[in-house]
């Protein structure tokens, strides 16, 4: 038996990078999981992939913005519909788009802002409504960041949708622990995916990089562990907190950052 064996999931952001890795560790420890992802193609493939490695019937998916609530619901509602419930939300779509802080948009403001930020919260909502109509708990997971700890001066928006995620963590823990919901997150730091390839290009294309791969070198200098982490650095801890294990936390945040930010 697995850790969240026989436990519904949804894992947003899944088409790649960590949500990818988070739903694909679900699995592998007995749960059913809906990769969502606004890319419908990607999150198809991903998981057709899942059901091709042996999890035929425990992988589903959904594509979703998830600014948009109605879209939102549906992605529950087919979750619920394909699997009877929902035991786990992760909140884990996300985007960044760097930024000389003087010439931050509103634009660029509020594109980073409505997926981090209010992404998130229409995630949680949508997820607690319908775990509160099943009588029986659940958890919901969000995907903060080192950024939710400290600001940096290219990304200020990105920071500052991370510390939005802190607070909604905390403020969702508050409200709902009465309907026996827990509300955690865990932020990662620097993660050698897609996104943070794309963060490089971005860095150089606004003249705070002048090489390839100079972003990601100055900020894991300060790691630790003394190497960037893989998704696989990060899947045992959000499947600890999918578990029965984690059952008496709510409203705290875990850093897995392999010691870059000490909080």
């Amino acid at each position: 038996m697995g850790r969240v064996s026989d436990r519904v999931c949804i894992v947003t952001g899944a088409g790649r990078g960590i949500g990818r890795a988070i739903g694909e560790a679900l699995l592998a420890e007995g749960a059913k999981v809906c990769f969502a992802d606004i890319n419908g193609d990607a999150v198809s493939d991903v998981a057709k992939a899942a059901s091709s490695a042996g999890h035929a019937g425990r992988a589903t998916w959904a594509q979703v913005d998830v600014t948009n609530r109605g879209q939102v619901r549906a992605m529950v509602a087919h979750t619920v519909e394909t699997y009877g419930r929902l035991d786990v939300k992760f909140n884990n779509a996300g985007v960044n788009k760097p930024m000389n802080f003087m010439e931050v948009t509103e634009e660029n403001w509020n594109f980073i802002m409505d997926v981090n930020g209010l992404g998130c919260m229409i995630g949680m909502q949508e997820a607690a409504r319908q775990m509160i109509a099943q009588g029986s708990g659940g958890k919901i997971v969000n995907t903060a960041s080192i950024a939710s700890r400290q600001g940096f001066d290219n990304v200020a928006p990105y920071c500052a949708s991370k510390f939005a995620v802190v607070a909604l963590t905390q403020s969702g823990a508050r409200d709902l622990a009465k309907h026996d919901i827990t509300v955690t997150g865990f932020a990662p730091g620097v993660v050698a995916t897609e996104m943070w390839e794309q963060v490089d290009q971005d860095l150089m294309d606004i003249g705070a990089a002048e090489r390839p791969g100079q972003a990601m070198e100055e900020f894991s200098s300060e790691i630790l562990k003394g190497r960037v982490a893989q998704p696989g650095d990060i899947t045992g801890t959000t499947t600890f907190l999918a578990s029965k294990d984690s059952d008496y936390m709510t409203g705290q945040i875990v850093m897995i950052d392999g010691g870059m930010t000490l909080v």
